[in-house]
């Protein structure tokens, strides 16, 4: 968190969180993303292999406000804007074309039925149409890459031959390492067992085809820190042709609870996965959880096709293009979850609620550095301990 203002901001869900509790709201529940910053949308596989762009982080999901989603994804324009040098003039216009993008397509949802809503998904010839010329390359660049996420493209980076000519996840410490306790194995295979029970029966099927062959931990990103996250080597029928990495990552309680209604659910995993499901337009066939000694855990394929853009490399161009894919994604994610025509009557046809929500982005952005600033001084002094680097 201490590397920027945007990476602080990734791992602040909970300060944030806090903030928008005091800020009015609408009355009106959708399913909420929970963390809807920029970079938790991205490029995807479906089950019928076609690449979509959707959001692709469900930690902190959770009934809410959906207005709380909108001014994180604004806030996330504006602090990453500024870390790309983009000017406050660019940037205002780029929030507030994002904003009256989500509004005019809430407005579309409104007018559709409920079916074609759920339906509705982001084609990648509308998506691009959206996009500056340099969007559209650095989209198609990442389409490309996307295709090589699979398992059997990371195969030979991830494993290695190992004792008896057994096959092995390759230990790359400090992110990659093995598990120390032998106990640890039984306790993941029985967990797996739990896993496999939370799928549908089709997907058992698919999945008691292959057999668990290597377990061994893995490091996870900035709003991750201080979780537990696992990577499962499975081979089918033995074979390294048919390798299937799964990952398995920590849940706990989403960081809006403490200012929200508690989740209905009683494993802090199922809530992600049963949120993923409302909010995705299509999730991992193999999407499912389980619990290991009092830890709760969601369970989904390491490599999947996925890809995000690199927000770093964008300018205000850019930006504003891969931002409107963005709040596409969440308009269609509220109005599959919530009442369109409700919270399309609410924003109304003029341009108050983007001008509203620019303002909000601006001033939290500020609030945002001043909060990083505190967070760098105290480390700096001391008073924080912080070890840089893995």
């Amino acid at each position: 968190m201490s590397a920027s203002p945007f990476a602080f901001l990734r791992g602040a869900a909970t300060i944030m969180a806090r903030d928008l509790a005091g800020t009015p709201a609408s009355g009106i529940r959708v399913q909420l993303a929970g963390d809807a910053h920029l970079g938790n949308f991205g490029v995807f596989g479906t089950p019928e292999r076609d690449l979509v762009f959707d959001v692709n982080d469900f930690d902190e999901t959770l009934p809410g406000p959906w207005e709380w989603d909108v001014k994180r994804l604004a806030t996330s324009l504006f602090v990453a804007g500024q870390q790309n040098r983009i000017s406050r003039t660019d940037l205002r216009s780029v929030v507030r074309s994002t904003v009256h993008g989500y509004r005019n397509w809430m407005q579309r949802f409104a007018s559709m039925p409920y079916l074609s809503v759920w339906y509705w998904h982001l084609d990648r010839a509308e998506s691009l149409s959206q996009l500056s010329p340099i969007g559209r390359a650095m989209v198609r660049r990442a389409v490309a890459r996307a295709r090589g996420q699979t398992d059997l493209h990371a195969f030979p980076k991830m494993a290695r031959p190992g004792p008896g000519g057994k096959v092995r996840i390759r230990d790359e410490p400090p992110l990659i390492v093995h598990y120390r306790d032998p106990a640890d194995d039984y306790a993941s295979r029985t967990f797996f067992d739990r896993y496999r029970s939370t799928l549908p029966e089709e997907r058992r099927l698919l999945l008691d085809r292959y057999e668990v062959v290597d377990v061994a931990q893995k490091v996870v990103g900035v709003g991750s820190v201080g979780t537990t996250c696992s990577v499962l080597l499975l081979l089918g029928d033995g074979d390294v042709g048919d390798p299937l990495f799964l990952q398995l990552k920590e849940a706990d309680d989403s960081a809006l609870e403490a200012y929200l209604p508690r989740s209905i659910y009683p494993n802090h995993a199922q809530r992600v996965v049963v949120g993923q499901h409302l909010i995705q337009e299509a999730s991992d066939v193999l999407l499912g959880w389980s619990r290991w000694r009092s830890r709760d855990f969601y369970i989904r394929q390491l490599r999947d096709m996925k890809f995000a853009v690199d927000i770093g490399e964008m300018g205000a161009r850019e930006l504003a293009g891969h931002a409107e894919l963005c709040a596409t994604a969440l308009a269609r994610a509220h109005a599959r979850t919530g009442d369109p025509a409700i919270i399309a009557g609410y924003l109304g046809e003029k341009d108050l609620f983007d001008v509203a929500i620019t303002k909000f982005a601006e001033a939290y952005a500020e609030q945002n550095s001043a909060d990083y600033r505190l967070l760098v001084e105290a480390i700096r002094d001391g008073r924080l301990p912080c070890r840089q680097g893995g």
